[in-house]
């Protein structure tokens, strides 16, 4: 599970049955655990239901080669709950 400050964000996920993909550390070694699922985040939304501590950032990585993320970042606890990037998520759901 990742850190208390977006426990939240990834239990309404789980509980809307957004499918997660990957879970643990990923491309970057300012990382303890991130977790993927497979639908948009619509960070704008979330933000306006979910009162985030300050230490949580949005992340967006739109990758050519690699892969691409959208969602959420803890700069304290190197923790991140990610998305599919709205630019390459073809017809995947938008978890507002």
């Amino acid at each position: 599970m990742v850190c208390e400050h977006l426990r939240q964000l990834e239990e309404e996920l789980k509980a809307a049955g957004m499918v997660e993909t990957l879970r643990g550390k990923t491309w970057t070694k300012n990382c303890r655990e991130f977790v993927y699922f497979d639908c948009v985040l619509d960070r704008e939304s979330i933000r306006k239901r979910i009162a985030f501590a300050d230490c949580v950032k949005d992340s967006e990585y739109l990758g050519t080669h690699m892969g691409s993320e959208y969602g959420f970042y803890c700069e304290v606890c190197l923790d991140g709950v990610m998305g599919r990037h709205p630019k390459d998520a073809g017809d995947r759901p938008t978890f507002r």
